[in-house]
């Protein structure tokens, strides 16, 4: 029997070492790498039958990388492996497309368990947060507005910005004119209604798009 393919996605190479000697042999590892923007393109070169990917990496978080490949046409089955302990980030996760949301203290057998139930096309949650599966899908599958008011090109930009990169190096990374990225600046200063960069990388942080 063929072993499932895998693409796996985390920032922290020793915990990456460790997920892969987990993982394999039971499955075919087919790639490995260390932010959003590289999940999309192994996502589209290997077509792998489930990610497993941590949510806050560089360049692009994983909840990011994973609703521009739903906005391509792609449904990717999903396990998001994280740190964060957030109801409502349980929510977006999989109202951008995952199947699955484990924490990262949580045995290797859960998360196994995981990854069999995404292959067949069910849902997990870890246990422990204020609400059941089905809850949870019910509140991402509903028709209510994003809490989040930004565009899918804004939250990228501000995801640069709050990791410190500069106006030109932010427009090179998303082959954007400076000039672009600067009026996306200040039309998300007006839309979240704060006055300056600060506040800027504050609400980054809070809404988890940078640790």
């Amino acid at each position: 029997m063929t072993a499932s393919r895998l693409l796996l996605a985390d920032d922290h190479a020793l915990f990456m070492e460790a997920l892969v000697n987990l993982l394999n042999p039971k499955y075919d590892i087919v790639d490995v790498v260390d932010n959003g923007r590289a999940l999309q393109e192994s996502f589209r070169k290997h077509r792998p039958d489930a990610i497993v990917t941590d949510i806050t990496m560089p360049l692009m978080n994983g909840l990011e990388a994973i609703r521009q490949l739903q906005k391509e046409g792609n449904s990717p089955r999903v396990v998001f492996l994280t740190m964060h302990h957030d109801i409502d980030l349980v929510r977006e996760c999989f109202r951008c497309g995952g199947s699955a949301f484990v924490t990262k203290e949580r045995s290797c057998d859960e998360l196994i368990i995981a990854i069999e139930a995404v292959l067949k096309n069910h849902t997990y949650v870890s246990p422990g947060f204020p609400a059941s599966v089905s809850d949870v899908s019910a509140a991402a599958n509903s028709t209510a507005p994003r809490m989040d008011p930004l565009t899918s090109r804004q939250r990228e930009i501000l995801q640069l910005f709050a990791e410190g990169k500069t106006m030109k190096t932010i427009a090179t990374i998303m082959n954007l004119s400076t000039r672009t990225v600067e009026w996306h600046k200040y039309r998300m200063m007006q839309v979240l209604n704060v006055q300056n960069s600060a506040e800027l990388v504050r609400y980054a942080l809070r809404t988890k798009l940078v640790a």
